[in-house]
């Protein structure tokens, strides 16, 4: 596996895999990489010839207070389980290198609408920064098709919306999100959990399945499940930002004729924001 740091480097290579008529596909993250990256990666070289992985944290997409200065960076280790998995390349670029002018005078990326939903509600200009920093590694690696779990429901539909709204020639493909055992979702942040803390976080997830199946029960009155599901999760211990009940393809409110549904959810657990989300298709 090769490590660069330039655009310039960057094209070059993957300029050369063309050239030989070689697919190729991105898998963008943050770095502090689990098995849910690797889940992506695997897949990756299922689809394409060659993988690029980025590494990059992202300051346009953290807002004030946020933890962009202690957020992990773990490239060695990062680098060590890409190469052991057969990534081709490792793309780290310095916000120097991604960003060349004041974020004030940053040319950015906005999709309407779906941004200023749930998380984009709590975290105000988050996913412009996840738009563009995503919008400037497709231009940067022009991959064939680049991978994001479905985790982050959201952001991947954002990204599925501005790809499709810019013309851009990129296949995005979604993965299901890795679990540990418990079922809590594997997650950069999940680090942040004490010991107490770790025990408690599952409690996101039992209850997402929950509300599962009230909903398969024939329970339909979304606003009092959604009601409950927040008295739960503080019973437990957490405290909720979020927890929705909405229509899988665009997230708008239901109507009693949806069929798919996606419960999105979100919650404060000391120091760490969780968040998840089950799909729910209903017969």
């Amino acid at each position: 596996m090769i490590t660069l740091e330039t655009v310039a480097d960057l094209r070059l290579s993957v300029s050369t895999w063309r050239s030989a008529g070689q697919r190729v596909a991105l898998v963008p993250t943050m770095g502090n990489l689990h098995e849910g990256h690797l889940d992506l990666v695997r897949k990756a070289k299922s689809l394409a010839d060659r993988v690029v992985i980025s590494i990059f944290v992202n300051p346009l997409q953290f807002g004030e207070g946020e933890d962009f200065s202690s957020y992990p960076r773990t490239l060695i280790n990062d680098s060590d389980k890409l190469s052991s998995v057969g990534a081709d390349l490792l793309f780290t670029p310095p916000v120097s290198e991604m960003y060349h002018r004041p974020q004030p005078l940053q040319t950015k990326v906005e999709v309407p609408g779906l941004s200023d939903l749930f998380c984009g509600a709590s975290r105000p200009g988050h996913f412009v920064g996840v738009a563009t920093v995503v919008c400037k590694l497709f231009n940067m690696a022009q991959p064939d098709v680049a991978l994001f779990g479905e985790k982050d429901y959201q952001q991947l539909m954002v990204i599925r919306q501005m790809v499709e709204d810019l013309s851009l020639p990129v296949e995005i493909i979604g993965l299901p999100t890795v679990r540990e055992v418990d079922g809590l979702a594997r997650s950069s942040r999940n680090g942040y959990l004490t010991d107490a803390e770790r025990s408690i976080a599952p409690a996101l997830y039992r209850q997402l399945q929950q509300s599962v199946v009230e909903l398969k029960k024939g329970k339909y009155d979304l606003a009092s499940l959604e009601r409950q599901a927040k008295i739960r999760l503080e019973a437990e211990g957490l405290r909720p930002d979020y927890y929705a009940i909405r229509n899988a393809d665009d997230l708008a409110e239901p109507t009693q004729d949806d069929r798919s549904l996606v419960i999105l959810a979100a919650a404060y657990l000391g120091k760490a924001r969780l968040i998840d989300n089950i799909r729910v298709d209903l017969e």
